[in-house]
């Protein structure tokens, strides 16, 4: 065999259909587009005209708003870090930091920051520096022996 030779398996491949090639195609003379008008030229996109009427999307409502200046953070819960340090991927001596998590493979990308939750429960004592964290996550690291840095925290308690 050549490569020349090569051909698809017979009917494995079905002609286009010719548009516009005379009334015995079957598709000829409008070629399928129905009679005159917009839609039958070429280059026409009309998407959301509903005929003159009001189109849906401006029928409706503007609501809510959004915030331009959010903060979106990797959300790691207390049973995950244990995990990765049970695992040997995180060193519980070491102060845990977002590049850490991340090297460990417990958060894939580093958005705006790590923000820890209290699902599970740490078994050693691991400090913290991360730039959130809840209560019951604060609490439950501290009774585990540890401790939590909040970055870039401001003097709320004044």
């Amino acid at each position: 065999m050549k490569l020349n030779e090569l051909r698809d398996n017979p009917g494995a491949s079905k002609d286009p259909i010719r548009v516009g090639r005379g009334i015995g195609s079957g598709k000829g003379k409008t070629g399928g587009r129905g009679v005159k008008g917009q839609k039958s030229r070429s280059g026409v996109a009309i998407k959301g005209f509903e005929g003159g009427q009001m189109p849906l999307h401006r029928r409706l409502p503007k609501r809510g708003f959004t915030n331009i200046f959010a903060k979106s953070y990797n959300v790691v819960s207390l049973g995950r870090v244990q995990q990765a340090i049970e695992a040997g991927k995180l060193d519980a001596k070491a102060v845990v930091t977002a590049e850490a998590l991340k090297a460990a493979g417990v958060v894939k990308r580093l958005k705006d920051g790590v923000r820890l939750l209290a699902d599970g429960e740490l078994k050693g004592a691991v400090q913290f520096e991360i730039a959130g964290a809840s209560k019951a996550a604060i609490a439950a690291v501290e009774k585990a022996g540890g401790k939590v840095t909040i970055l870039g925290a401001q003097a709320e308690e004044a």
